[in-house]
């Protein structure tokens, strides 16, 4: 006999325990920490909002340049012109002939990784990609091998484009992971962000028919109407973001919920996470900065 979902718990013999979704809700507002509006990068493309949390403390001289560029309107002609499948859509001067923006450093160090630092909440799962994982107390997943730390190539990472090594790139030419995670990829390129709202508008893009998912043609590419820091907006335009902050109790509630999902529908607990299913959650912030 198929029973109703809804009735497993008490089959069971237990109630489920709160989801991730119920955990974040009822966290108190001492377990969230706003994001800086210096930290945040606003984009406008095809009419909605994009906004990159930048990843200041892991690569600060690419993060200064990408303030710099975005300051000296370097990106009013930029445009997406590279969306590969299940990879990752790449956006800045798809002409790669405009002159570098003023007062950058053309090349900054190799932003990769950095001494091992223990994170403020150790990842309890383990990772297939890196020996130790967790948070930092600033809200950043982190993989590393005790010696050695660095982000993570996750869904929504964003990085620097680059030529072959010693390039290191600069910033004006950005991507976002779009599809599975491309583990293989850390360690290699700088890690400067992550999207938190308006993914959809990255992810959604016709794929490029050339190699790697570049656009053949110029009329393809997507036009970023406008780029500025949060910080350089008029208050009334600033976007504003939460992190639930990793040292909170709340946060190792959720790591629960997240590796061992509940009935009604799930029946087996997996008892596992890869980091990169396991995102340091952000919500929208309204005035008076409560959650939206």
């Amino acid at each position: 006999m198929k029973w109703p979902l809804l009735l497993a718990p008490l089959l069971l013999g237990a109630a489920p325990k709160p989801d991730a979704a119920a955990i974040l809700k009822a966290a108190p507002a001492d377990a969230w920490a706003t994001i800086p509006p210096q930290d945040l990068l606003v984009m406008t493309v095809n009419g909605q909002r994009v906004t990159i949390w930048l990843a200041r403390a892991a690569a600060p001289e690419h993060v200064r340049n990408i303030e710099r560029i975005a300051r000296a309107g370097w990106w009013a002609d930029a445009t997406i012109y590279r969306v590969q499948d299940n990879y990752v859509t790449q956006w800045g001067d798809a002409t790669e002939k405009k002159p570098p923006a003023a007062g950058i450093n053309a090349r900054p160090p190799a932003e990769y990784e950095w001494a091992w630092a223990a994170p403020g909440r150790a990842n309890p799962y383990r990772d297939a990609y890196a020996a130790r994982t967790g948070f930092t107390a600033g809200g950043w997943a982190v993989a590393g091998d005790g010696k050695r730390q660095w982000l993570p190539h996750c869904y929504g990472a964003v990085g620097v484009a680059r030529d072959l090594a010693p390039d290191t790139g600069t910033g004006g030419d950005l991507y976002t992971v779009i599809g599975h995670a491309p583990r293989h990829l850390d360690r290699n390129i700088a890690l400067v962000g992550r999207v938190i709202e308006g993914m959809a508008a990255l992810a959604s893009l016709p794929r490029g028919g050339g190699a790697l998912g570049v656009y053949e043609r110029a009329d393809q590419r997507v036009p970023i109407t406008k780029t500025a820091l949060a910080a350089d907006l008029p208050e009334s335009e600033r976007p504003r973001f939460a992190y639930l902050r990793p040292t909170a109790p709340a946060f190792v509630a959720y790591l629960e919920a997240r590796a061992n999902r509940q009935p009604p529908f799930f029946t087996v607990p997996a008892n596992a996470a890869d980091l990169c299913n396991l995102p340091v959650p952000v919500r929208a912030l309204t005035g008076n900065g409560s959650g939206s």
